[in-house]
């Protein structure tokens, strides 16, 4: 079911990227590639410096030092062009909950620069395809929160970003609903979209391709789940996390 991936092909670089706020270093000197196609679990407690670095990556605030490269495009130099090229979706879902459901897919999609004809024919297929076409009048607020979660994903995607960044998209959410959005970003990862996503779930990690984990704004370990389960000689990617945490 998992995704495959070509790591010959990276759609995301980093080398040496650190954000200070003052004397506090939040993201420090973290270096990875993404291939393009993968499923890439950026995973790490809360604080460990997850958004932060996935801030910088989105071309949203500038790195303290350190390079990154984004669909080609410098996070830096080029932090429009970023924008233009990746979709992004947050714990919150980013929706406008006083919006009808067809308004919000017209809205993103319009921010995102989808051309008009186009907007009128993606909505209705997306709603199709998610199971919300009897909820096209319905207003946001009224959605449960696994539809919300539906809706928020395909909206970001609705432009075909060559990568979508998922912040801790689950969070809040049940197990069943959390396995079936997972089942969402396996359609994509199989249409070729890149999935770069951050969460503290650290069972969640079983679902991708490769995943790094962040301790206090470092990268501590990053390989595919078994890799890392044989290093640690762990059971699950929760004794991964416990046993890199206990070393700081």
């Amino acid at each position: 079911m998992r995704h495959k991936t070509d790591c010959q092909l990276s759609i995301i670089e980093v080398e040496q990227l650190t954000k200070k706020f003052g004397r506090f270093t939040a993201v420090d000197r973290i270096t990875f590639m993404v291939g393009k196609g993968e499923i890439f679990g950026f995973l790490g407690a809360n604080g460990a410096g997850k958004t932060t670095a996935m801030r910088m990556l989105c071309g949203l605030i500038e790195p303290t030092s350190g390079k990154g490269f984004v669909a080609g495009y410098d996070i830096e130099k080029q932090p429009e062009m970023v924008k233009k090229n990746i979709g992004y979706m947050s714990q919150k879902f980013s929706l406008y909950e006083d919006l009808k459901v067809w308004e919000n897919i017209r809205l993103f999609a319009g921010i995102y620069g989808v051309n008009e004809k186009l907007i009128a024919r993606k909505t209705g297929e997306t709603l199709e395809r998610i199971g919300l076409t009897n909820e096209r009048n319905v207003l946001v607020r009224d959605l449960p929160l696994g539809w919300k979660q539906k809706l928020a994903f395909s909206v970001a995607i609705f432009h075909e970003p060559k990568i979508v960044f998922l912040d801790e998209p689950t969070g809040g959410v049940d197990p069943i609903t959390r396995r079936r959005f997972w089942e969402m970003i396996y359609e994509s990862a199989n249409r070729g979209t890149t999935i770069f996503v951050t969460t503290h779930y650290m069972d969640e990690a079983e679902y991708c391709n490769r995943v790094s984990i962040m301790v206090d704004g470092r990268i501590e370990a990053l390989d595919t789940p078994r890799r890392l389960k044989e290093r640690f000689r762990a059971g699950n990617m929760d004794e991964v996390f416990r046993q890199l945490a206990r070393k700081t």
